[in-house]
């Protein structure tokens, strides 16, 4: 009796463990944890059949496991995907290097919540759906944490005009080879009574048009005093290069002779300005498919590269997936065998983005999807790569061709897979940053008098000295060097 009791507590407990992790079907499931921003609110019987479909897709193709996707409003998200995580709730969890608190890229590798998948990835699927150079720019110390949305993962900065401008005046965009080959013709838009001859969005613009010369790894505007000089290869002290005050003085010229409008500093600038016709040139992050800008801005522009294309740390990093750390090695293999699924299978891309074809999307007269619904609604920048997904209407026809060579064509960064572990000096940093809303914006957006520039620039510099530049520079000098060393 004995003997029959103890095989039967030993086929319970084998049970047990067979079950354990596995839906009722007996297959492995994978729970994946994803933003909603297209929705106000999240449709839970809606995702729900979504998810149904997509696990009889997975089981058509043969796989052993499932899926069941949880999706939160972008507003709740940081807070409730941050507790999914805490709490081992999650396997797949989508994330970005713009995200805050504990789910942001680098928080969760610096506390240890996202799983190194680095010796899982050869000769997958997904690891074959996109060039090598996107695994490369997405490393935390040499290692894969996170799978990168193929989207627009480079990063490089075009002037934009307005068309009626460039016809008025007869402007040639190609002659602009500096931003001071402008001044022509923003003169003729002073002139002509336009309020804002250059409108630079109330931003900030150092890091940006000057993404040639440094690679401004922090990813943080307020943080652009620090940068890896692409020349020298080294960390430097971006207030001490010519680069700056060049730009410093180029921006207070334009502000004293009515290019620069006062409200850029005093953010009084509007977001839908760039909607109007008060401007003459601005700028706009390059993109595959720059004509959206028109419908974006209600009018038709004109848009010509000032900078080159740059895949950098955190450029590739603007959307992605990630496998927690809680995920066991084999689950690990199958999350990764969904993710290049996901990658390279267009049924599946377009059932996971859009939804339900015929309740939630259907395909236009040229062969694109047109959103129908109000139940679920995702874009392919958050949710899948461009080179497999239907495009939405009104996309370029060569959709997938237009990423491949927007991305292919870029120039990679020395400082490509670089993170900076500031936790040594974190308060440093942090008083360091907190120091650009009172110089920075105002030296780079006409707040100060060129007359005053230098002397507001060595003010600036001996304020950041104050808080402890110094010992943040030699930090990520040291950091930087032991990366290049190990590389």
């Amino acid at each position: 009796m004995k003997k029959k009791i103890l095989a039967a507590l030993l086929v319970m407990t084998m049970l047990v463990g067979l079950l354990s992790g596995c839906g009722a079907s007996g297959k492995s499931k994978i729970k994946i944890t994803r933003a909603l921003f297209n929705l106000e609110a999240v449709d839970e019987a809606q995702v729900k059949k979504v998810q149904d479909a997509v696990n009889a897709y997975l089981k058509e193709k043969g796989c052993n496991f499932e899926v069941a996707i949880t999706e939160i409003n972008s507003g709740e998200y940081v807070e409730k995907a941050g507790n999914a995580v805490a709490s081992k709730e999650v396997n797949i969890l989508w994330t970005a290097s713009w995200e805050e608190g504990k789910i942001k890229t680098s928080a969760l590798v610096s506390n240890g919540m996202v799983k190194d998948i680095t010796k899982l990835l050869p000769d997958t699927a997904l690891y074959k759906s996109m060039d090598q150079g996107q695994w490369e720019a997405t490393k935390f110390d040499g290692k894969n944490y996170f799978v990168p949305v193929y989207k627009d993962n480079v990063e490089g900065y075009d002037l934009m005009y307005r068309k009626a401008v460039l016809d008025k005046f007869n402007f040639d965009v190609t002659s602009v080879k500096k931003l001071t080959d402008l001044e022509p013709l923003l003169k003729q838009c002073k002139d002509a009574g336009l309020k804002y001859p250059m409108l630079l969005q109330k931003a900030a613009l150092f890091w940006r048009f000057y993404i040639d010369k440094f690679d401004f790894f922090t990813g943080e505007t307020e943080s652009n005093f620090v940068a890896v000089d692409r020349a020298s290869d080294s960390v430097v002290f971006t207030l001490d290069t010519p680069e700056y005050k060049e730009y410093a003085n180029i921006i207070a010229d334009w502000r004293e002779k009515g290019y620069v409008h006062e409200d850029e500093y005093t953010k009084v600038v509007t977001d839908t300005t760039t909607q109007s016709d008060l401007w003459g040139v601005s700028w706009w992050t390059d993109t595959p498919n720059n004509a959206e800008a028109n419908n974006r801005y209600s009018q038709e522009v004109v848009i010509n590269p000032l900078t080159e294309r740059w895949a950098h740390s955190n450029s590739a990093l603007g959307s992605c997936y990630c496998i927690t750390a809680n995920t066991s090695d084999k689950m690990a293999k199958q999350c990764i065998e969904f993710l290049g699924l996901l990658y390279t299978d267009k049924k599946l891309a377009d059932l996971f983005t859009y939804g339900i074809e015929g309740e939630d999307w259907k395909l236009d007269a040229n062969g694109q999807v047109e959103k129908m619904g109000k139940k679920y609604n995702h874009s392919m920048w958050e949710s899948v790569s461009a080179l497999i997904i239907t495009p939405e209407k009104g996309s370029p026809a060569d959709f997938a061709d237009a990423y491949r060579q927007f991305n292919g064509t870029a120039k990679t960064s020395c400082a490509a897979g670089f993170r900076f572990d500031f936790s040594s000096v974190s308060a440093e940093y942090t008083a360091c940053k907190n120091l650009h809303a009172e110089y920075g914006f105002l030296l780079e957006t006409g707040g100060v008098a060129k007359a005053d520039v230098d002397a507001k620039i060595a003010e600036y510099k001996k304020a950041l000295q104050d808080a402890g530049v110094q010992k943040v520079i030699d930090a990520f000098t040291e950091q930087y060097n032991k990366f290049k060393a190990g590389k």
